[in-house]
């Protein structure tokens, strides 16, 4: 919990000489959460509390987002701070490789990874995962281009009409106004990498060198970008944190990850009864933590052929504040609020 993390924040804060502002989106599996807009107004308010400074570091860890999100993240940084860093614990992938993308310096522990910033897009027209409570399959461009690069560079098919039959076949399984957000999404991806580097990259070739291998030639998304690979062969500005802030580093993520549960799948066949489950945690000294929660309540039962059935309600999901370990509502509520639970965490699973 939050409170069990202050006196870590504040040894971080004495070892960097600035202001500690902790990003958390959960990978915990069937309760993962994404860099998305409704976090912004979360975020203006903790900068607020901080106030404007000389220096902030941001604790990052992501498996990525929305990308737009993430520039809107990093400027936002940037209006409060004269530099800005970002410390990777373990992960920071997608949207968050671009937001350490726009540091001046990026910290990164032994295990910390990047990753390509070929955004995947996801809308409301992408085709639906089966038992994934209305999540959708996301479009990776770069599967898109690899798709039709093996068309045509692997199959050698040339005939305008066989590639029309392909690109017709594509959009069978991927929606027409999906695959025009794939080609703006690429020009935009390139665009603001190249704004963003401009604080650790002054080389343009070099520049040119590092986007081309963050956007396409990595070959995959799943690719991890490790320390010595982002400083040696892309030429970022990393550096490594001395033995004690990596103790404080591990000890803040290890206590994060305990929170969350990243090691632990949620699974409603384990539940019977309330639940709440924390997803995302913005926290700082001078804001207190605000957190992204899903609060159900789970039951099981027989249906007409006497099988067993799980029948799971969601009562509130959004965002709430908590302060010297007493939590309040957010501003983002979805559902209805039947499940008001004194302390937050009381049914954390």
């Amino acid at each position: 919990m939050y409170q069990e993390r202050v006196e870590l924040y504040k040894e971080l804060e004495k070892e960097y000489n600035s202001k500690i502002l902790v990003y958390i989106t959960s990978d915990r599996n069937n309760m993962e959460a994404q860099i998305a807009s409704d976090v912004i107004d979360y975020f203006i308010s903790q900068l607020d509390n901080i106030g404007v400074c000389e220096k902030i570091s941001l604790y990052l860890y992501t498996r990525g987002g929305d990308m737009a999100v993430a520039w809107n993240i990093v400027n936002l940084l940037r209006m409060y701070c004269d530099e800005l860093q970002v410390i990777i614990p373990h992960k920071a992938h997608g949207g968050g490789t671009i937001i350490s993308l726009g540091a001046n310096e990026i910290i990164m522990t032994k295990q910390a990874t990047l990753s390509p910033i070929d955004p995947s897009i996801n809308t409301p027209l992408n085709q639906l995962i089966p038992n994934r409570m209305g999540n959708t399959f996301p479009v990776s461009v770069e599967a898109v281009k690899g798709y039709l690069g093996f068309a045509k560079e692997e199959l050698q098919i040339r005939d305008e009409a066989a590639l029309a039959n392909i690109l017709i076949k594509l959009s069978d399984y991927v929606h027409p106004l999906v695959l025009g957000q794939v080609y703006r999404s690429k020009a935009q991806i390139h665009m603001l990498a190249e704004k963003l580097l401009q604080n650790q990259v002054t080389d343009p070739e070099a520049m040119k060198k590092i986007i081309a291998f963050l956007c396409s030639e990595s070959g995959s998304h799943d690719y991890t970008i490790n320390r010595r690979e982002a400083e040696n062969d892309l030429g970022l500005k990393v550096s490594k944190p001395t033995e004690f802030q990596y103790h404080i580093i591990k000890e803040i993520y290890d206590n994060i990850s305990e929170e969350l549960q990243f090691n632990k799948a949620f699974n409603l066949v384990e539940i019977n009864g309330a639940y709440a489950v924390r997803r995302c945690l913005l926290e700082s000294l001078a804001g207190g933590a605000d957190y992204f929660i899903t609060e159900g309540e789970c039951t099981h039962g027989e249906d007409d052929k006497g099988q067993h059935m799980v029948r799971n309600r969601i009562t509130f999901e959004g965002w709430r504040h908590e302060e010297n370990g007493m939590s309040s509502w957010g501003i983002h509520v979805f559902g209805n609020q039947d499940g008001c639970y004194e302390r937050d965490g009381e049914f954390q699973i």
